[in-house]
């Protein structure tokens, strides 16, 4: 676990493993940490740490994974935009 949050319990990414190939795409493209794939599957780590940017669901050549953009990014958009820096979703 990383230790980054965007808002507790909303993250919408979601993991149906039987349908997981175990390749640990989504491990590999998650920028926060959110995937391990022990065991040949992959497990879900870290949902809160989730922005919601898709990557591991556009990644995945089972289908395994399904994510809905939403407040993560939108929270990691609006920081930016607050903090004077470029606004990203930084994936």
């Amino acid at each position: 676990m990383n230790g980054f949050r965007y808002l507790e319990g909303v993250a919408t990414v979601r993991l149906a493993e039987a349908s997981c190939t175990g390749c640990g795409m989504c491990a590999k493209v998650c920028p926060h940490g959110v995937f391990s794939v022990p065991d040949g599957k992959a497990r879900i780590i870290d949902r809160d740490a989730c922005m919601e940017c898709g990557a591991c669901a556009m990644n995945c050549p089972g289908n395994a994974i399904t994510v809905s953009p939403g407040v993560g990014c939108a929270t990691s958009i609006l920081n930016g935009w607050l903090s004077g820096s470029k606004p990203s979703c930084a994936c």
